[in-house]
């Protein structure tokens, strides 16, 4: 166990903002919790509303009713499961109300949430599972002879819990009646209370150049971006926030889960994106906000939808980021629909959000943030943090001179885990260096305006998730045909960047097929991951000293590639 978090000099500095400190009233994520469960005005109010299509179901909590099967979820934890504070509890599922309720029941315990993409390939969760330490892992009934076949090679993970659309399969249900005010003691659980520096998350980032990397999170990290993201926004008890991304994901658990707990509004959780039903679901459910991607943008527009027979007053616009917006989506759309887009930035190991474009600003001044440069603004950095613009040597440059965006602030996470190396690399100066190539522009007021101009680092962002192109470079070369494989992305309309594969084949051999070699890739992959156009040479592109070419790939393909911008290429 880890109840209290030992952080190098180095993380440390990068976490410290002279004359910035938010202090909270809480000494734990269970005394915020209860503070919020308990309180008079909130007890009866609406807090969660769970949305499934696919199911045509919809059920709702109160705070009061939340903070019940939250605790009842805590007590079969503590109680039956036997996992304790300092532990990590590993989650295998999608978007449901009882994943919410599973992620608070561990926070109020102390125990650590290491959300695992669903999606994500055999070998890549038992990495995660291994690497993390954990101790049990969550994952929906259709999952469990799966992960209890990794069990079998993991000595540290003892647990096995399967849930499914009713709850703990051998727990309690968390739909079950019990009367508001009828909460089980919290004071029943007897581990001594969490502190606000402890572990809440560990998310696995995809690496470049070797296997994914644990940001761990700590509960000050979530509660001091949730207040970012609230004084940014002004959001209040009235927010009403929309949640159609994936909740393994930063964005979704701190912008859509802990915001509004932590502002006291409300969530209206959806099980998946559908352009079909969103805006009526916007309609009806008097969302005011949605966190978003650039790719749904794209599809909202493609869809074209018809807003004459909504109520839509009450809606604000949207938070977008986690991906590249490009300056004709963010236009189309705004004009399109009327609705603003508050285009920000931010990691993992940030929390979250870093900055976002100002709520004050005119339309006229937005427009111009949006619209007037070579790409939209990510705006200003939020209470709680600073931005910079760096050079090589950590020194800082000037307006419109292009060098790497670094952050410093209570949003900065505590460092990677079991990751020493990482760490060296990335928290330097007293800053953590993003590996995003930026600039800056000073408004009138004298405000930072921060844009970015490329990536340093080599992931590929595609619909705002990070993708490893090593993981696609190995697959393609397992194909006994392939000499040598680099996945690089391309501009796309649809998902910002979509992916292609640079193929040399093997002499002496038959040469693949472009089809041949994206079957391949499926059978290994999912759909997301998998290139969508593979182009065929001879040269090996690497530097002198080993290293691959894939930036300049990437440059010498572009035109080729362009091509392929406005296709929407099927599963």
């Amino acid at each position: 166990m880890s109840p209290l978090i030992a952080v190098p000099e180095n993380i440390v500095q990068a976490r410290k903002v002279e004359g910035l400190c938010q202090s909270f009233p809480w000494g734990s994520f269970a005394d915020f919790f209860k503070a919020r469960v308990h309180d008079p005005a909130l007890v009866n109010r609406t807090f969660l509303t769970y949305c499934d299509d696919d199911r045509a179901a919809r059920y709702t909590y109160s705070y009061g009713e939340f903070g019940t099967v939250v605790q009842l979820a805590a007590a079969f934890l503590h109680d039956q499961v036997g996992v304790r504070r300092g532990e990590r509890l590993a989650t295998i599922l999608f978007n449901h109300d009882v994943t919410v309720i599973l992620y608070f029941a561990a926070w109020i315990l102390g125990i650590t949430i290491v959300p695992i993409n669903v999606e994500e390939s055999t070998e890549k969760k038992r990495y995660i599972l291994e690497h993390s330490d954990a101790s049990a892992v969550c994952c929906w009934h259709t999952f469990t002879e799966d992960v209890k076949g990794l069990q079998r090679e993991l000595p540290a993970l003892r647990h096995v819990i399967a849930l499914n659309d009713e709850g703990f399969i051998e727990g309690p249900k968390h739909r079950a009646s019990q009367k508001i005010g009828a909460f089980l003691s919290y004071g029943g659980i007897t581990s001594p209370s969490p502190g606000l520096d402890e572990e809440a998350l560990i998310v696995y980032t995809s690496g470049t150049t070797g296997p994914p990397k644990g940001v761990v999170l700590t509960v000050e990290n979530v509660l001091v971006d949730a207040d970012a993201i609230t004084d940014s926004h002004h959001f209040g008890a009235e927010a009403r926030l929309m949640c159609v991304l994936p909740i393994h994901h930063v964005n979704g658990t701190v912008v859509t889960l802990i915001t509004p707990f932590y502002c006291k509004g409300s969530i209206v959780l959806n099980r998946k994106f559908k352009s079909a039903t969103f805006w009526r679901r916007v309609h009806e459910e008097g969302v005011t906000c949605v966190s978003v991607v650039p790719t749904l943008l794209e599809f909202l527009l493609d869809a074209n939808e018809n807003l004459t027979a909504y109520e839509l007053d009450c809606f604000g616009g949207f938070i977008c980021g986690a991906g590249p917006l490009l300056k004709d989506t963010a236009i189309r759309f705004e004009d399109r629909f009327g609705f603003p887009i508050r285009h920000g930035y931010g990691l993992s190991e940030t929390t979250c959000y870093s900055c976002f474009l100002p709520n004050d600003l005119s339309p006229d001044e937005h427009r111009h943030w949006i619209n007037d440069y070579e790409f939209p603004s990510i705006g200003v950095p939020l209470r709680h943090n600073q931005m910079a613009i760096l050079d090589g040597d950590g020194c800082q440059l000037p307006e419109m001179a292009r060098g790497e965006i670094c952050i410093r602030g209570g949003t900065v996470c505590v460092g990677y885990f079991k990751r020493d190396d990482a760490n060296d690399a990335a928290f330097q100066w007293g800053w953590f260096r993003s590996g995003d190539e930026g600039f800056y522009v000073r408004d009138k007021l004298g405000r930072a305006f921060f844009f970015i101009s490329g990536r340093l680092k080599e992931l590929i962002i595609r619909g705002g998730v990070n993708i490893a192109p090593l993981e696609i470079d190995e697959v393609l070369r397992s194909h006994p045909l392939v000499r040598f494989a680099m996945a690089v992305p391309f501009a796309h309309r649809y998902y910002g960047e979509e992916i292609a594969a640079y193929v040399v084949p093997r002499e002496g051999v038959p040469l693949p097929t472009e089809a041949e070699l994206i079957a391949h890739c499926r059978r290994r992959l999912p759909f997301s991951k998998c290139p969508k156009v593979i182009r065929f040479g001879q040269e090996v592109p690497y530097t002198s000293t080993g290293k691959p070419k894939r930036l300049e790939l990437k440059t010498s393909l572009a035109s080729a590639l362009a091509a392929y911008r406005d296709h929407q290429f099927r599963a």
